[in-house]
């Protein structure tokens, strides 16, 4: 009865996840989409504490109020501009539960096999599914085991690399040790000869050693990969987190674990090759770090940056018809979204026509700045991507870029020796005139120049974005 009521919870779980997948493909949907997950889960977990095995009461829910405590803390104190760290942070945890929950697997094996038969038949739970297992099934169990710490372990060091580099502590250059690529290529190697050895004699050693590669291996991969780079690594590492959880579902023989991680895995697999597609960029070369450095000298950029003062915007923006706003990382820094949605409404009250143009790796997290807007109530029918208006800017009167570079760089397509060649970008340029709200006159978070910002037509709107902005609007009325 408890084994047959705790699969039908799991499907009802595993069907609301999969609509919470759905629905967060959309804006319109998305906040019920999180209900869904929301409520899901708390079901997944009510099923498992009451489930077969079920037990450790009091532990249980220490452990469930202290994570929940700890959760909510995060959660309301994070900024949005933290949001792509703490997702890295949150899969670095995800990464060494699989580690935890395969070692743990490891040992219980071990306690079992030291059993015998009449102590076997009085056990509950894992350790009684490991009583039953034939030799057969033990190394099965060993293999997924050991697959579910070699993943996790990859991507804990991945994922705490990655919130260094977004979070500012970590450079976001690609840096490598000496050897680069055969590094890893020897590290994957012995983990193989450690897995074999794992199988062959069960001993903690050799997983260990396996464990061991798989730390150097996350952490030397990542450390690899250029700054520019970080939103395709934060999927990816959603991606191997969901695969590390699947594969430990298959040790703990939870049939939800599996269909939940080869969901996670699955669709952020997808949404990096998205992304890679979106750059003009391999997959294999991203994850690899063939991305972030320069194939021969770059191309020079001639001219010099002009400023403009918050009354030449201001004057520009009231003889324009057209506008297009390109909001990046900048803007969610500043927190200036809630300005530029002022800025939207007071545009459209005069009739002008106002867009925003959002490029698929903009930000440092993917729909970073589709939540952003949302969160500033801008109608979701005016935030286009980037393939819905790239032909539009030669008919636009004014383009805004707030807080971006990458993506609106024309050496992607003027310069081939450039780190981002044939890498798709917001041409803005061709817009009559460009204004660029920037800090200064610095490089952005890849470190690559644009020659954007000395062009004719661009005017730098110099200063922090809220408050350019907040000086904008006492204008524009």
């Amino acid at each position: 009865m408890e084994l047959g009521f705790t699969t039908a919870v799991y499907i009802v779980a595993a069907v609301l996840f999969i609509l919470s997948l759905g629905g967060l493909s959309g804006q319109e949907s998305a906040k019920r989409a999180v209900w869904y997950g929301i409520f899901g889960m708390a079901l997944a977990v009510l099923a498992t504490l009451i489930g077969p095995g079920g037990g450790l009461w009091l532990l249980s829910a220490v452990l469930i109020g202290a994570g929940g405590l700890i959760g909510y803390q995060l959660a309301s104190k994070v900024e949005m501009t933290q949001m792509p760290e703490l997702v890295a942070g949150m899969h670095a945890l995800v990464g060494l539960a699989a580690v935890f929950v395969g070692f743990n697997a490891h040992f219980e094996l071990g306690n079992v096999a030291a059993m015998d038969d009449l102590a076997k038949r009085a056990l509950e739970g894992f350790a009684a599914l490991l009583a039953k297992k034939s030799p057969v099934e033990i190394n099965i169990l060993r293999v997924e085991a050991s697959l579910g710490i070699w993943i996790g372990a990859v991507t804990f060091t991945g994922s705490v690399i990655a919130y260094g580099k977004l979070a500012g502590k970590v450079t976001s250059a690609a840096t490598k040790l000496p050897g680069g690529h055969i590094l890893n290529a020897a590290a994957a190697a012995v983990s193989l000869l450690a897995l074999i050895g794992y199988l062959n004699s069960g001993g903690i050693v050799p997983l260990v050693v396996l464990t061991v590669m798989a730390l150097f291996i996350g952490y030397h991969l990542i450390m690899g990969i250029g700054g520019a780079d970080m939103p395709v690594v934060v999927s990816m590492l959603n991606s191997y987190s969901g695969w590390a959880a699947a594969a430990i579902g298959f040790s703990l023989g939870n049939d939800l674990l599996i269909v939940v991680g080869a969901l996670v895995g699955s669709s952020g697999a997808i949404l990096s090759y998205i992304m890679c597609k979106a750059m003009n960029r391999s997959f294999v070369s991203v994850i690899l770090g063939g991305f972030g450095g320069a194939t021969g000298p770059q191309m020079k950029v001639e001219g010099e940056q002009v400023a403009i003062d918050a009354d030449g915007v201001a004057t520009a923006l009231e003889e324009a018809d057209s506008v297009i706003i390109i909001p990046g990382y900048g803007m969610a820094v500043a927190q200036a979204q809630q300005n530029v949605a002022e800025l939207t409404r007071r545009l459209r009250a005069k009739g002008k026509e106002v867009r925003f143009a959002i490029h698929p790796v903009a930000g440092r997290l993917p729909g970073h700045m589709n939540v952003l807007l949302a969160e500033a109530k801008v109608p979701y029918d005016i935030v286009l991507e980037m393939d819905e208006i790239n032909d539009d800017f030669p008919e636009t009167d004014v383009s805004i870029v707030i807080g971006s570079n990458d993506i609106v760089n024309p050496a992607a397509q003027d310069d081939p020796n450039s780190p981002i060649a044939g890498m798709p970008v917001l041409e803005c340029w061709k817009s009559k005139q460009v204004f660029v709200s920037k800090r200064g006159q610095g490089t952005g978070y890849s470190g690559i120049e644009n020659p954007l910002f000395f062009k004719e037509n661009t005017r730098m709107f110099y200063g922090d974005a809220k408050a350019s902005l907040d000086k904008l609007l006492t204008m524009i009325t």
